[in-house]
């Protein structure tokens, strides 16, 4: 049974409900609490909160206190309960210090999905997994909306949940990106369809294990019923073993076999319940791993009622996502790729295995916890040159300089220059960085964007 949007404890408690992380999503749980009459203190560590001028506007909320630059412990402590952010790890010193009090701690998207079944509720898609969900969940929205129905993002990408309690839309369905970080603190979430990618070993400086990290994937599962439906990866061990024992029905997808929507290599079609879907040519996104998502949206909005050729024209007009294998423009006979998005070996993988070209490639960034030595064999065939940056740096050239063609950079600009003198005409530079960004940039996006802008001058 779904908790009521705010408990009574909440409203009749002596504390608040402190709000973590002042981003788009706590922004508008914070505005969500107020206007249900809910005294808020609402935190965020950084100075300059990613809410922008919103954050300067909650100040002026009734029962609403707002602090930047620092959490108050001892008040998160004392809170009734927290709603923490999507981008918020469960082991954030705010977090653990009201996990250690035992106050109730909810993530925004369970506060949000609690408020939308209050509403009378809104039918969900949850795409979660280690890699390819925000293509994913993009791609389900797209093709729900060329199909002709009501849909958005939302969750991890697109709008947060309690905004869309406050603004009162009504969609016929949601496409639901959510993060292992999500999944930890969600009780109440239950989609009517999961989605999981792929499962391989991410945040590591967060997680003291894979297992606790896959463990919180699971989690989508929580709520699992007779009538959920789960759409899996047949190709990837972990995932079906992660879903094992779980309700409900399960639907596969695979690029090795046969499965509910597979594909086929020597035809290069796509196949969806074992008839023809379109042709690979005809999808326009680089890479194996984008025809796998490809065939998980197509199975999961098919189960949502699209029929198939509703599907395949919303495939064939889907376009690559910002920073995800983006292309970026061809000059001098080079292609250019911003895949700033890949912060884990796994994603970097996927994108070295996608060139079909000579390619020099940019890795670097802040390390998260795996060495790079997978990465060796898979550059032998076409990497050029690994330009190695950024604090994982020196790990980065002692993982491969004995292997592959390596120099080492200093900023972004003294990269792609490097990368621009030692590309020939008919090769890719590719940043695939396999690193977090937040040695030198604020987030993925702005590094890609940068990215951008120096490939693109003259």
């Amino acid at each position: 049974m779904i908790e009521p949007l705010i408990p009574e404890a909440w409203r009749r408690g002596p504390g608040v409900v402190a709000v973590i992380g002042l981003g788009k999503s706590g922004v508008a749980a914070t505005q969500l609490l107020a206007r249900e009459r809910v005294r808020v203190y609402a935190s965020d560590a950084s100075d300059h909160p990613y809410g922008g001028e919103t954050v300067a506007a909650l100040k002026r909320l009734p029962g609403v206190e707002v602090e930047v630059g620092r959490h108050d412990l001892a008040r998160i402590r004392q809170a009734v309960g927290v709603i923490v952010s999507p981008g918020v790890p469960p082991d954030a010193p705010p977090i653990a210090a009201a996990r250690h009090a035992g106050v109730e701690i909810v993530s925004e998207l369970d506060f949000g999905f609690r408020g939308l079944a209050a509403a009378g509720g809104t039918r969900c898609i949850a795409i979660t997994g280690t890699n390819g969900k925000t293509t994913t969940t993009a791609l389900i929205a797209h093709l729900l909306t060329a199909a002709g129905l009501r849909s958005t993002t939302a969750g991890n990408i697109g709008r947060p949940m309690t905004d869309l309690v406050l603004t009162r839309e009504r969609f016929e369905w949601l496409s639901v990106e959510v993060s292992s970080f999500q999944l930890h603190d969600s009780p109440n979430f239950a989609p009517e369809i999961g989605v999981l990618t792929n499962l391989a070993p991410d945040h590591l400086d967060r997680y003291p294990s894979a297992d606790a990290y896959y463990a919180d994937k699971r989690l989508l599962f929580r709520n699992a019923t007779g009538e959920s439906l789960w759409v899996l990866n047949a190709d990837d061990p972990l995932v079906l073993k992660l879903s094992n024992g779980v309700a409900g029905r399960r639907v596969l997808f695979s690029l090795a076999k046969d499965a509910d929507a597979s594909y086929d290599k020597p035809s290069r079609t796509l196949r969806l319940g074992g008839e023809p879907l379109l042709k690979r040519d005809e999808l326009q996104l680089l890479g194996d791993h984008n025809i796998a998502n490809a065939l998980a949206g197509a199975l999961a909005v098919h189960e949502a009622g699209v029929p198939p050729p509703l599907i395949a024209e919303g495939l064939r007009s889907f376009r690559p996502l910002p920073h995800r294998l983006e292309p970026v423009g061809e000059y001098a006979g080079v292609l250019w790729i911003n895949d700033s998005k890949a912060t884990n070996i796994a994603a970097t993988t996927v994108a070295v295995i996608a060139m079909e070209r000579p390619y020099v490639l940019l890795l670097g960034g802040r390390h998260k916890g795996e060495p790079y030595t997978s990465l060796a064999p898979l550059l032998a065939a076409r990497c050029r040159l690994v330009i190695a940056y950024g604090e994982a740096g020196p790990l980065v050239e002692q993982d491969l300089k004995e292997k592959v063609p390596l120099e080492r950079g200093t900023t972004l600009e003294d990269v792609v220059a490097r990368a621009r003198r030692a590309a020939r005409p008919g090769d890719a530079v590719l940043l695939s960085p396999a690193c977090s960004s937040y040695d030198m940039f604020k987030n993925y996006e702005e590094r890609g964007a940068t990215f951008r802008r120096l490939a693109q001058e003259p």
